[in-house]
């Protein structure tokens, strides 16, 4: 067991449940910290905490990150999985950049500000562009949803550590969010799908956050599905 530590935002969620799992299989870290609005009461092993923020508001998060890093040694690995996930499309544009924007910005702000973090762990999403057209559904998939991924890759790149590891999944087929017939039959037409969009299980996300944040690359970069498989093969 190194002396290194993963502080994680998003836990709850499909993925983050998957990451969470991955980051305490693995044995790579000696202590895991969950930020979080509310107990998860979790079963994970005696190296996790979790650090709650009732008020998760940017500021308070990103003041949370930095009293939780501040004592720290070693090297510190940041991952952040949160997003809004199901009914983005009844969600107004202001209120999916309030969790999805607003609080992944706050989050890698606080990671830099605490000198301790060199490398966040990013999810977005496929398609994610800044500059796409903010009208329309904000439904996954679509022009508005992708502005809103696009927003937040670029906030945390900017205001957060050095380099930032982007993982741009499509569909996530095993996703509480995804519905179970989608799941089962988008593995079907895998090979008939360019590499980049195909479908993605929350444990092959998990693991490929995972393989690069044990072995880092030297700058920032995006990973898409063939990539995400790459670094698996090569753990």
């Amino acid at each position: 067991m190194s002396g290194r530590t993963a502080i994680i935002l998003g836990a709850s969620g499909s993925v983050g449940q998957a990451l969470l799992a991955e980051v305490v299989r693995c044995g790579g870290f000696s202590r895991i910290l969950i930020m979080t609005r509310r107990p998860l009461n979790l079963q994970s092993g005696a190296q996790v905490e979790e650090r709650l923020v009732p008020d998760m508001a940017p500021n308070e998060l990103s003041q949370a990150v930095v009293d939780a890093l501040r004592e720290l040694g070693g090297e510190v690995l940041g991952f952040s999985v949160l997003g809004v996930g199901s009914g983005t499309a009844q969600l107004s544009l202001e209120a999916h950049r309030a969790v999805d924007v607003d609080l992944n910005a706050a989050f890698a702000r606080g990671l830099k500000a605490s000198g301790k973090v060199q490398h966040l762990v990013f999810m977005s999403a496929i398609g994610a562009d800044p500059h796409s057209k903010t009208t329309g559904s904000g439904a996954a998939g679509m022009a508005r949803y992708s502005r809103v991924k696009g927003e937040a890759e670029a906030a945390v790149r900017r205001q957060g550590p050095a380099v930032v590891s982007i993982f741009r999944p499509a569909i996530i087929i095993d996703s509480r969010h995804t519905p179970w017939l989608l799941s089962a039959v988008l593995p079907l037409f895998a090979p008939l799908t360019p590499a980049k969009f195909r479908s993605i299980r929350t444990t092959e996300i998990a693991q490929a956050m995972v393989a690069i944040a044990l072995h880092p690359a030297p700058h920032s970069a995006i990973y898409n599905y063939p990539e995400m498989m790459t670094l698996i093969a090569g753990r």
